[in-house]
Order: structure tokens, then C-alpha cells, then sequence
């Protein structure tokens, strides 16, 4: 365990979700220098096999770690940017020339999140919805049965009456093996 997570109720709450969630600080000593934080989500991704990471940066900025591309990716809120102005030109003779309009240019950017806390209570919540319910059958050797297809295949046994060669779904949580039928 991380000092990081001892005396304020707001940390030791993320670290308690992280022991029921299975969730480990994989940081660096120099990550925790620079004032990052990496988690291990005890999850393997669908491509490459490897434990899906998400970390948080002194800068604001909360992203997955794309083990399963080369490039990670931000997870904070999207907003809009101020308008940007710029001149319209126009070629004329082989030479640019401002027509006198300006053209209006917006973006978007991510909202940063400037307080530790708040961004490990964001990747939190953010890892619960995105990873543990949208995957809630992914179990720690990566596979995945969605629920729909489960029980399709649940019915269509059950109507043909062979029934017992139905798989049973079975879940790994915190080393207990549990069999769902």
C-alpha cells in the first residue's frame, strides 16, 4: 500500500474500493516523483492479453494507459473551447489576399481536474461504469460471455431438454470461485 492512501477518509475510501475491486498501484517511484498514479485493473484486455491500466497525472489530465494500442487516451469530461477568429484570404494573382471576413473556429478540450483526490474519485468512478458493468462478465482470464447470449443459449437448452450440457458461467472474485447458473 501507497502512503498516499493513509489519513484522509477521502483516500482510504478509493483505497477500500480498490482492495473490493481488486484493483492495484502499479506507480514508479519516479511516477509517484512527477505526481502520477497508476492503477491495474485485474482485467485483461480483449487484444493483446495484458492488464488494462488507467492513470492519473499531476497536470489534470486522467487517462487509459491503451495496452491494447500505442497510445493512451483522456477520460476527462469533453467541453468547448472559446471561439478562435481567424481572416478569410483569398488567392489572387499567386498572392493571398484577406477578404475582409473572419471565419470562426471552435474545439473541444478536456475539462482538467486539478486536485489529486478528485482525480482518483473521477478514475474511480469512471473504471466502475466504463470497465466493471460494461464487461460485468469479463473474469480475470479475460473471457467474456455477454448475458444476452447466455441465456439464449440457456433457453435453447432448456426447450430441447439437454439441459445439462449447458455451460455454467463461473466467476473468480478475491481468489473464491463462484458458479452461476
Amino acid at each position: 500500500m501507497k502512503t498516499i492512501y493513509k489519513g484522509d477518509s477521502r483516500y482510504e475510501k478509493v483505497y477500500e474500493q480498490m482492495q473490493l475491486l481488486g484493483i492495484q498501484d502499479v506507480s514508479t517511484k519516479q511516477q509517484v516523483k512527477n505526481g502520477t498514479i497508476v492503477w491495474q485493473l485485474p482485467i485483461l484486455s480483449r487484444a493483446r492479453g495484458k492488464y488494462i491500466e488507467y492513470a492519473a497525472f499531476a497536470s489534470g489530465y486522467v487517462r487509459n494507459q491503451g495496452v491494447d494500442c500505442r497510445s493512451n487516451w483522456q477520460i476527462n469530461k469533453r467541453k468547448m473551447s472559446e471561439p478562435f477568429y481567424y481572416p478569410e484570404h483569398k488567392w489572387v494573382d499567386g498572392e493571398q489576399v484577406k477578404t475582409g471576413k473572419y471565419l470562426k473556429f471552435t474545439t473541444r478540450g478536456c475539462e482538467l481536474i486539478p486536485i489529486e483526490i478528485d482525480r482518483l474519485e473521477y478514475m474511480m468512478k469512471y473504471i466502475i461504469k466504463n470497465e466493471y458493468i460494461k464487461r460485468a462478465n469479463t473474469v480475470q482470464q479475460g473471457n467474456f460471455v455477454p448475458k444476452w447470449q447466455y441465456d439464449n443459449l440457456r433457453e435453447t437448452v432448456i426447450e430441447h431438454g439437454i439441459d445439462n450440457q449447458v455451460p455454467d458461467v463461473k466467476v473468480i472474485i478475491n481468489g473464491h470461485r463462484y458458479n452461476i447458473i
